[in-house]
């Protein structure tokens, strides 16, 4: 039965369609007869406690030269949609957290969300991975540089990220004893005059394996696509994203990477995480990608799959 499928994403105009997920995701629901609408962030609004949407309709066709046509924008009530698709890329911000309070609005009038929207806010990208420390290598969330500048000498070489980056912007790989840690430290903490961070950063052991690729694996309810997209650095760049220049590669999964899922897959389900991204280096959990995890247009070219399908199937959308 054709349902009303709306996402919520970035400006549909600018995307990349050889590498979009969220347009991978309405091709699909285009293939499977559902009647799609498209939203931006500014679209949003709650009205007596009613979540609204400006929505138009959307269709959408795998042409490079035109890929959308959108309708009139009208003002509706979100809770007569069947489906909604969370699809806006980082930073999660301020104004992410409240674009899921509207969402979960409409959750509980009873339209299903993808992925839920408490979960969005609960799980942040690095930390949640945090809950997991038996897939992780040794990992430091902190505010203090100098126990950050502690973690780099205990280990030699160490990766510091901010916690609420993408793409790979702001990722530093830094050795013990190097003389530009202090800058780093500067620029991911934001510190005070008296070297006091007034944010979070996080530090983690470096991976060699990385040579061999960032391996992205997709989760649908909890299950493990067989294949994963290996972001292979090029040149002299350690980070193997794919914005940061890396080559996608497509890989079987290894026993450890189903070991990785395994252990992750209870808590995505029990939080309605539906589709999900893990980040794996060598045999470590880096990242748990929970707002607009990507790669399937990559995974599928490579070896024939549908992964959108998946998701569908696993939502009773046939």
């Amino acid at each position: 039965m054709p349902r009303s499928v709306a996402v919520l994403m970035d400006p549909i105009g600018a995307i990349k369609i050889a590498k979009d997920t969220s347009f991978a995701m309405l091709l699909e629901a285009a293939r499977r007869g559902h009647r799609l609408y498209y939203m931006e962030q500014g679209d949003l609004a709650l009205r007596d406690g009613t979540p609204w949407a400006r929505l138009r309709s959307l269709s959408v066709q795998d042409d490079a030269a035109g890929w959308y046509e959108l309708g009139e924008a009208r003002w509706t009530d979100l809770r007569e949609l069947d489906v909604v698709l969370m699809r806006k890329d980082p930073p999660v911000d301020a104004q992410f957290i409240y674009d899921t309070m509207v969402l979960e609005a409409a959750q509980r009038g009873g339209v299903q969300v993808i992925n839920d929207p408490r979960a969005l806010r609960d799980c942040n990208e690095k930390l949640f991975a945090t809950q997991f420390p038996q897939c992780m290598a040794p990992t430091l969330v902190a505010r203090d540089p100098r126990e950050l500048r502690a973690f780099v000498a205990e280990h030699g070489d160490a990766v510091l990220k901010p916690l609420d980056g993408m793409g790979g912007r702001g990722i530093f790989r830094v050795k013990a004893g190097d003389k530009n840690l202090n800058s780093m430290l500067e620029t991911l903490l934001g510190g005070d005059a008296h070297g006091h961070g007034r944010q979070f950063a996080i530090a983690q052991k470096f991976i060699p394996q990385i040579s061999a690729g960032d391996k992205r694996i997709l989760l649908v309810d909890g299950e493990p696509v067989a294949y994963a997209l290996a972001r292979i650095p090029q040149g002299d760049e350690f980070r193997g994203n794919l914005a940061a220049g890396g080559r996608g590669e497509g890989v079987p999964l290894s026993d450890r990477d189903r070991w990785i899922a395994a252990e992750v897959a209870p808590e995505l389900r029990r939080r309605g995480l539906r589709f999900v991204g893990l980040d794996v280096i060598g045999d470590y959990l880096t990242e748990i990608n929970v707002t607009s995890p990507t790669c399937v247009r990559e995974l599928d070219q490579q070896f024939g799959l549908n992964i959108a399908g998946m998701l569908f199937d696993a939502l009773g959308m046939l």
